[in-house]
């Protein structure tokens, strides 16, 4: 029987991970964390002291059994790893990349509490990139159902719903508005942070499944979703636009040439390939100087994604200090050591403009914190007379999103004050076999915590349509082979 183990007897120091050097990856897109070799991995493992109540898995947005996924990892049983992940989360190798583990699983790992926690996301991502490497996958025996199941965008959210109908037996069709399936993953993260041969991969094995893409759909200006549920055949729809419509400052310059979102900047790197022009199509005018405004996991990934475009400086803009920044502590770091230039407390009141339009410069406001707002966070304060003018030639907008407006002009759901689809807490829409979840339900949130929403709505789908759900009850066990849940009566003749 294998020593229990404590807090004393385990691994003391969290595995480092190989990174590319600052200065070689600030000039390509390559993927700058290069994740857990097998030595790496099975050390990392020996660090999980496998809790008999693990706080992880209730820490996990798709409860993942991180416990037994490590204990399986630990005894070289690599597969046996994938498929306690699988159970839970279709996309381990895109998880194990971006998730912020370390306020949701990690957050709450117990060693955590002495200790640095155990790295449960890089492990994940070790046994998905093991998967790919050795073309795993699980495909349930799959019992046909009369049904037809309509996805609206292939993000996270609806990557996971489109799975679990797909398990259920339902003819799945996911419709995407770009040339490219994948949403966000795919317009949203360059590829230092998630290769694209990760997001193809995960996307391959949805097709194993049966699910079929159906690209440059746009839907809401090709057909509404009221059509698809009344004229085209679809039983049950469920929507995961997500939240892509860019917030701008509203401030006196923001029409000015060289003002542009994060959000089309990205998209245009990411997606459009506008990193290869001219041997694309694609341009992406780009500042010498450019400053990011906001302090996010996109705000970084614009950042960094002007660096290696070319810019000669970068500057991040941010109205707090480093310690409120919502980005992950990793991106962060990784901006530093690329030569990202941080100026924290300062906020833009006007971008300044040439005699023919385009950027000149920045007009800012030092600020300091106040007490506390909604969000917890202590409230910027502008300080008198602190104004000054910041040179830059680009500007972009790094400070949130908003709901996409299209799905809410073209139908008859319900929406709240913000735009965002209202549902109840099965996820149902207000129009009858309509469900919707996500960031276009929540407003913006995690990768986990989309596919967790896709799942739920998978659930209550599958319960709209009267399918049997194995995962959503644990079973009380079986008399004769046959799950208790099931029992009926039955009409015996005594002879």
């Amino acid at each position: 029987m294998a020593k229990k183990r404590t807090v004393r007897t385990i691994p003391q120091e969290r595995t480092a991970v190989r990174e590319l050097d600052p200065v070689v990856r600030g000039t390509n897109f390559e993927e700058v964390n290069c994740g857990y070799n097998e030595k790496e991995a099975l050390l990392e493992s020996e660090r999980c002291l496998f809790c008999p109540d693990p706080k992880c898995i209730a820490g996990c947005p798709v409860n993942i059994n991180i416990p037994a996924f490590i204990e399986k990892l630990g005894q070289k049983d690599y597969r046996g790893a994938y498929d306690v992940i699988t159970a839970s989360n279709l996309l381990p190798s895109v998880c194990g990349r971006v998730c912020p583990q370390e306020n949701q699983c990690e957050g709450v790992c117990v060693v955590g509490e002495s200790l640095e926690p155990v790295a449960i996301g890089r492990l994940e991502r070790f046994i998905g990139d093991r998967a790919i490497a050795e073309g795993w996958v699980n495909i349930p025996a799959i019992e046909p159902a009369p049904y037809k199941v309509g996805i609206v965008g292939s993000g996270p959210a609806g990557m996971a719903c489109a799975a679990d109908m797909a398990k259920a037996g339902c003819d799945v069709t996911v419709f995407e508005a770009f040339h490219e399936p994948g949403g966000v993953l795919r317009y949203g993260i360059p590829e230092f942070r998630l290769p694209n041969s990760v997001i193809d991969a995960e996307i391959s094995n949805l097709k194993k499944l049966g699910v079929r893409f159906e690209c440059n759909t746009l839907v809401g200006r090709l057909f509404t979703i009221e059509q698809m549920i009344e004229e085209m055949g679809y039983q049950a729809v469920f929507i995961g636009t997500g939240a892509g419509y860019p917030s701008m400052l509203n401030i006196p310059g923001d029409s000015l040439n060289g003002v542009l979102s994060a959000n089309e900047l990205l998209t245009r790197c990411n997606l459009m390939r506008a990193r290869d022009f001219p041997k694309v199509d694609t341009p992406l005018p780009l500042g010498r100087k450019v400053a990011v405004v906001g302090a996010g996991n996109t705000a970084m990934d614009a950042l960094r994604v002007c660096l290696r475009l070319g810019a000669e400086k970068v500057y991040c803009i941010y109205r707090r200090t480093k310690a409120e920044a919502p980005a992950r502590a990793e991106e962060i770091h990784h901006a530093e050591q690329e030569g990202i230039e941080f100026h924290w407390l300062t906020n833009p009141v006007e971008v300044l403009g040439d005699d023919t339009g385009n950027v000149r410069g920045m007009r800012c406001v030092r600020m300091e914190l106040g007490e506390p707002d909604s969000s917890g966070r202590r409230r910027p304060v502008p300080i008198e007379d602190s104004e000054f003018d910041f040179e830059t030639d680009q500007v972009v907008y790094a400070i949130g999103t908003n709901a996409n407006p299209i799905i809410g002009q073209t139908s008859n759901l319900g929406l709240n004050k913000w735009g965002y689809i209202q549902c109840d807490d099965s996820l149902a829409t207000s129009l009858a076999g309509v469900f919707a979840g996500g960031d276009i339900v929540t407003g913006a949130a995690t990768v986990i915590e989309a596919m967790g929403a896709g799942r739920r709505a998978a659930r209550a789908m599958k319960s709209y349509l009267g399918l049997r759900d194995d995962d959503a009850l644990e079973s009380p066990g079986t008399l004769f082979g046959i799950d208790l849940r099931e029992h009926n009566y039955a009409r015996v003749r005594i002879a």
